[in-house]
C-alpha cells in the first residue's frame, strides 16, 4: 500500500489525501479569517470504507489547532460525527457548535 500525502491547498480551500497517485479524499472549507467552516467530506467511491475521510479530518484539525488562530464549524455531517467521535478535540469548535457537535 502506497503512503497517504496530506496536503493543504488553501488556494482551492481544501485538504487533500492522495494515496500514491491517486486523490482519495478531499475536505472543502471557507475561512473567514477567524473560523473555518469544513463544508463537505469526499472520498472516491473505489476508495470508500478505508477510513480516508476519517484519517483526513484528524490531519485538517491538526493543522488548524497547530496554527491555533481559528475555530471550526464543522458543517458537513461527517466532520460534525467525527467531533462527537472525538471529543478530546472539540476545544476548536466554535462557541456555539461546541455542544451540539459533541452531543
Amino acid at each position: 500500500m502506497s503512503e497517504l500525502v496530506f496536503a493543504h491547498q488553501p488556494e482551492a480551500s481544501r485538504y487533500t489525501l492522495h494515496r500514491g497517485e491517486d486523490l482519495v479524499s478531499v475536505l472543502d472549507y471557507r475561512d473567514d479569517g477567524s473560523t473555518v467552516a469544513l463544508t463537505r467530506a469526499y472520498t472516491a467511491p473505489p476508495f470508500r470504507g478505508s477510513g480516508y475521510a476519517g484519517e483526513l479530518v484528524d490531519r485538517a484539525v491538526a493543522d488548524l489547532e497547530s496554527r491555533g488562530d481559528r475555530t471550526v464549524a464543522p458543517v458537513c455531517w461527517y466532520v460534525a460525527d467525527w467531533f462527537t467521535a472525538h471529543p478530546e478535540r472539540a476545544g476548536i469548535l466554535r462557541g456555539d457548535t461546541a455542544n451540539s457537535a459533541t452531543s
